[in-house]
């Protein structure tokens, strides 16, 4: 038998420390509520800076099947930042990754579809 119930995603938050192309009210405000909310996550300072120290979290980030979701900025970087990491996307993990862009949403919009 199957189990056909939605897995828990696992939620990565990025606080873009060094590049500061973030807006700090969007960031603040995502991190203040993902905090309040009870829900499971794990901030990291810097995504660029896991990748370019090949970072383990990034590898263990990608074990399994459950869902993935990631605050940080456009898809497209975070996933080049994945490969240059070591850990290149696969069709399967195209389909079950989810990146929330910072840059591009607002604090509500981001909220909304992780809480």
């Amino acid at each position: 038998m199957s189990d056909s119930s939605p897995k828990n995603p696992k939620l990565l938050y990025c606080r873009c420390a060094f590049a500061q192309v973030v807006p700090n009210d969007t960031k603040n405000e995502v991190l203040e509520r993902l905090c309040n909310s009870g829900t499971s996550f794990e901030s990291v300072s810097d995504l660029c800076e896991m990748s370019a120290r090949n970072d383990p979290r990034l590898e263990q980030l990608m074990e399994g099947e459950e869902p993935v979701k990631i605050v940080a900025c456009h898809r497209r970087a975070v996933k080049w930042l994945f490969h240059s990491g070591g850990q290149t996307w696969t069709e399967a993990d195209e389909e079950r990754i989810e990146v929330l862009n910072m840059r591009e949403e607002s604090a509500d919009e981001i909220c909304d579809k992780i809480l």
